[in-house]
């Protein structure tokens, strides 16, 4: 798949952005939940690359993560 064809792909998904990221922008991520995975891009990049990862892997890394805030 092309840049733009996953770029264009990309655009007719829902994206959310972390609660946590305020209104200023800065240095944030968005997923989107697909059925051939979840996709990870940059916020202030909507455009740009898009990182696809299996939906078991996006959770391994939320496990991970949610984990190391409760440390």
């Amino acid at each position: 798949m092309s840049n733009s064809e996953s770029s264009t792909a990309a655009s007719r998904l829902t994206w959310y952005k972390s609660s946590y990221s305020g209104t200023e922008g800065g240095d944030c991520v968005e997923v989107a939940a697909a059925t051939a995975g979840v996709h990870i891009r940059d916020s202030k990049t909507a455009a740009g690359p898009v990182l696809t990862v299996s939906r078991n892997a996006w959770a391994g890394f939320v496990g991970l993560a949610s984990s190391e805030r409760n440390v």
